[in-house]
């Protein structure tokens, strides 16, 4: 029969290991993840609006354009188009008519603002739209649009797309 023997541990060592525990039982189960990495590729995700508006606010400013404030009506606007894209399983849904981003916006009664929009599909996280947006010419030219003040931010999730999340981004002037 093998023999046990007792361990002893001198009293600062115990101690340190009874302060260890309580810490390890003091720590949440899941570790929070920065809103920018969240992953969006799910029914229920919903996109942090204030943290793309602050992400794209500070690039902006970095590269001398203003920041921008989030619009409760471009986010509809938004909402549109991502949920258009995921419903077509395609982003060129945004050149469908009664689609196109200046029909989005009569339809809210903004007939004369000046507005652009980036579009794009695939990328789970914020953090990783922004990046592929700033790497793109064309997609870069609108996050430094020195004209737009207010913004609006989307995704929707498609389940049987190779896509998953499509995105909307409509940065505009002024309302007129």
């Amino acid at each position: 029969m093998p023999s046990f023997r007792s361990l002893r541990l001198p009293a600062s060592a115990a101690a340190l290991a009874l302060v260890a525990g309580l810490l390890a039982a003091c720590t949440p189960d899941r570790v929070s993840v920065p809103p920018y990495y969240a992953d969006l590729a799910r029914v229920d995700a919903r996109i942090d609006s204030a943290t793309a508006a602050q992400m794209i606010s500070t690039y902006r400013e970095k590269n001398g354009k203003g920041a921008l404030t989030v619009d409760p009506v471009l986010m509809q606007v938004a909402r549109r188009q991502a949920e258009a894209m995921a419903a077509a399983n395609d982003v060129r849904a945004s050149l469908l008519p009664g689609n196109t981003l200046k029909a989005r916006l009569a339809s809210t009664g903004e007939t004369k603002t000046y507005a652009v929009e980036n579009v794009s599909a695939g990328y789970r996280t914020l953090a990783e739209a922004f990046s592929g947006w700033r790497e793109s010419p064309r997609h870069n030219e609108v996050l430094l649009d020195g004209k737009a003040t207010r913004m609006g931010i989307a995704t929707a999730y498609a389940s049987g797309s190779k896509y998953k999340v499509f995105w909307s981004l409509v940065l505009a002037g002024p309302a007129e």
